[in-house]
């Protein structure tokens, strides 16, 4: 990357954060050579707001000398006695889910997101690539074309083995239904997050009933039944709720969602809609998908 794209980089970070608690890409910060004016004002008043913010934004481990690491300083959640991304709050048991099969057959009723090749009903797919049959994420937001309700659906992903970024970065990616409520990818085999943030759960709300994560470099699953949230004008008559398989394995059981997915805040339903887009986050760690399928559960019977 040149000296140019590493201040574009910056300043797209620093923009498009919900809050300054998230840690910087890996750009080097001593000198500032000839840096165009048009970043510098950006990157500059960013950074003092950075000072300000890091005693806020720094990571605490449990008390329970588990190693799992999180944050005292945000909110507590209103419906239980923790505070969001909290490491003291209950670490799920590690159960190893077995072998990963083949590609899980599709239903003849399925609409199919992903084939190994067919990108058609996707948006552009700015940084995401297909290889070797793979769909690989890169940076930026990938959503479909079309908006979804209520969906029985399908993923098969894979972490890098030998990833050498960031803990923050590591497998690190999420399903989001209807753009708004992540289901957490992440490398919870290695690494100890904060219960609300490993691998199944609901970020920032639920952890997952147990931590069935493969290690990196090999397939995973996700199986997914979505009840879409209903409204009545803007007030909200019944909340989302999702049942997540992860290898097979109940991870998640008609848990409510109490709102979109948001870094150490208290989730709520701003918009609110029943339908939008299945989407897939970008965190600078190229998971690999395959298998992606879904069935609409909105038709009357």
């Amino acid at each position: 990357m040149d000296q140019n794209g590493k201040y574009q980089a910056m300043e797209k970070w620093l923009l498009h954060q919900p809050s300054l608690s998230q840690p910087p890409p890996s750009i080097k910060f001593k000198r500032f050579p000839n840096m165009p004016s048009k970043f510098s004002l950006t990157i500059l008043c960013a950074l003092a707001l950075l000072v300000s913010y890091a005693s806020a934004a720094d990571l605490v481990h449990a008390k329970d000398g588990s190693g799992v690491y999180g944050y005292k300083d945000t909110p507590r959640l209103p419906w239980c006695q923790w505070l969001v991304h909290d490491p003291d709050r209950p670490a799920p048991k590690q159960v190893d889910p077995g072998r990963a099969g083949p590609p899980a057959s599709i239903p003849a009723d399925a609409i199919v997101l992903f084939d190994g090749k067919d990108m058609s009903k996707w948006e552009t797919p700015g940084d995401w690539k297909v290889a070797e049959g793979c769909l690989i994420s890169g940076n930026s937001h990938f959503a479909t074309k079309d908006s979804f309700g209520s969906i029985q659906l399908h993923v098969e992903w894979m972490g890098p083995a030998g990833f050498e970024g960031p803990w923050y970065n590591r497998g690190n990616n999420g399903v989001m239904l209807m753009g708004l409520f992540e289901i957490q990818i992440f490398d919870s085999f290695n690494e100890k997050i904060y219960p609300d943030g490993a691998c199944g759960a609901i970020y920032g709300q639920t952890p997952p009933l147990v931590n069935v994560t493969r290690p990196p470099g090999e397939w995973q699953t996700y199986d997914i039944v979505f009840i879409a949230a209903k409204f009545d004008g803007d007030k909200l008559v019944a909340p989302a709720r999702v049942t997540v398989f992860q290898n097979g394995v109940l991870v998640q059981l008609n848990e409510e969602i109490h709102g979109e997915t948001g870094h150490r805040i208290i989730p709520e339903y701003k918009h609110k809609v029943s339908r939008g887009p299945l989407a897939f986050g970008g965190h600078g760690c190229p998971v690999r998908f395959r298998n992606i399928w879904l069935r609409p559960l909105d038709s009357n019977r």
